[in-house]
């Protein structure tokens, strides 16, 4: 499980382009899979706040639901404490 504080990544969201201010990332896998939840907190040009929920796959952001089991729940949120804004964006 990762949390890290992002220098200057740009995102593309459907309202346009956002910075990338912190990132949590826990490690998943399923059967024989390997992949990440990824909970992104991005800036948008006109300082609105947006949070992405997406898997990862060899570091490339995957579209589509987000599943996670009840217990990787509790690894997120140990996850954000070493993410502050984010968590506190998700009020968790």
């Amino acid at each position: 499980m990762t949390t890290k504080t992002v220098q200057a990544r740009s995102a593309t969201t459907p309202w346009g382009a956002a910075q990338v201010l912190e990132t949590a990332s826990i490690p998943q896998r399923a059967g024989e899979r390997r992949f990440s939840v990824v909970v992104e907190l991005l800036e948008t040009q006109g300082g609105e706040r947006l949070v992405r929920f997406a898997y990862a796959t060899q570091g490339s952001a995957r579209r589509g639901p987000v599943t996670m089991r009840a217990r990787d729940l509790e690894r997120l949120r140990a996850s954000l404490e070493r993410a502050p804004v984010l968590r506190e964006a998700l009020a968790m």
